[in-house]
């Protein structure tokens, strides 16, 4: 299933629980949560110099609190296509224009944006009425670690400079801690189902290079000062919360 085919698939899914959902009466309560999400975010800072665009897929687990404080982990992992460094392999193409595998042929070289974080966080959902005081706007913080990089394929080809450790003069690894923080609303249907999450998020990633030299600008130092990769986005989830059976009460005559 390829990127365009999985959003579509996760937005008329969202839609479906959401026109489903149910809103029945209920206090705020203290109950485990666990979902998954989509989300895209645009680059900004360094990250921008390299990429441009990012999908992201992930996951939440945590706990919130009677109180309507929340904490836990969440994490995404990060694919685009969208690549602004140009030159990469300029170096290895041959008089026609082409990088050739281990028996002399054309080969096909592909790069992929990739990047990951996880990070620790805690909220509060700020109640809209009496109705669901489970559900509202949702603020989060959190902080952790980040990495991103290029993956590159050759597919089916040996390329005997782009394999195994070699892809590492190319690969621009990069890893740091990040900061996130998410503004949106939190949805916890009462009866444990159907609940969801959307919002915008901004993130800040303060990182280095950990790579000592580029094979693609060899004359050329690989910095060592402190980066700043900033990603702005959206995020539309869903998760399960875990609410406790309520008691019944039975009468006889």
């Amino acid at each position: 299933m390829n990127s365009r085919n999985f959003i579509t698939l996760f937005i008329l899914s969202f839609i479906a629980n959401f026109t489903n959902a149910q809103v029945s009466g209920s206090g705020p309560v203290g109950i485990p949560v666990v979902g998954v999400h989509y989300g895209g975010a645009f680059s900004g800072g360094d990250l921008a110099e390299r990429y441009g665009y990012f999908n992201r897929v992930g996951f939440t687990a945590g706990y919130k609190l009677k109180s309507n404080w929340s904490f836990g982990l969440e994490s995404d992992f990060w694919f685009s296509e969208n690549v602004k460094l140009t030159g990469l392999f300029d170096h290895l193409l041959d008089a026609n224009g082409n990088i050739t595998n281990d028996i002399g042929m054309p080969a096909s070289v592909l790069v992929y944006p990739r990047g990951v974080h996880a990070n620790g966080y805690i909220g509060r959902v700020f109640p809209l009425n009496e109705r669901n005081q489970n559900s509202g706007i949702l603020v989060q913080f959190g902080a952790g670690y980040m990495l991103h990089h290029l993956r590159i394929e050759t597919n089916d080809n040996v390329v005997p400079v782009l394999e195994l450790d070699y892809k590492k003069g190319y690969d621009r690894l990069t890893t740091g801690i990040n900061t996130q923080q998410f503004v949106g609303y939190s949805f916890l249907n009462n009866k444990g189902a159907y609940s969801f999450y959307v919002g915008l998020y901004f993130q800040q990633g303060f990182t280095h290079n950990r790579r000592t030299i580029n094979f693609d600008q060899p004359d050329i130092p690989v910095s060592t000062a402190l980066r700043l990769d900033l990603q702005t986005g959206f995020r539309l989830g869903w998760y399960i919360p875990f609410y406790s059976s309520e008691p019944r009460d039975f009468y006889y005559n």
